[in-house]
């Protein structure tokens, strides 16, 4: 298997079950696919968050304010693989509760990851949200 076809494998299982999850308000899934290692980023549709405490703070928000996923799938539109590092872009659409109101929206995220000790883990996201 190349690096973009073992990269693509885990954006399509490992980063998606962990994106459902999120939207069913668990955070536990996305954290253990986030860096440890600084510098770590969301420029987010609703929140921002710079280093690794900011981070957890945005997550364990999401986490609160996420539940009952109807539906999430990822449209990837570009990506690439360069050694130890890696990127998305693409659209998401979701269909769930936020603050226990029903809600479908579409996001525009693009992602940088970087490989470390063999495993792909995400340093930033930024996403915001796609109108008209």
């Amino acid at each position: 298997m190349t690096d973009r076809e073992d990269f693509l494998a885990w954006v399509t299982s490992a980063l998606y079950e962990a994106e459902v999850a999120l939207h069913n308000g668990n955070s536990a899934p996305r954290r253990a696919l986030w860096s440890r290692k600084e510098p770590v980023s969301i420029l987010g549709a609703w929140r921002n968050a710079y280093g690794q405490r900011e981070v957890d703070e945005a997550f364990a928000f999401l986490e609160r304010s996420f539940s009952d996923c109807l539906s999430y799938a990822f449209e990837l539109q570009a990506h690439d693989v360069v050694g130890d590092m890696a990127y998305t872009a693409g659209l998401e659409h979701t269909s769930a509760s936020v603050d226990g109101q029903p809600r479908t929206y579409t996001l525009r995220a693009t992602q940088v990851y970087r490989r470390e000790d063999g495993a792909w883990k995400v340093a930033h996201r930024h996403a915001d949200t796609v109108t008209g």
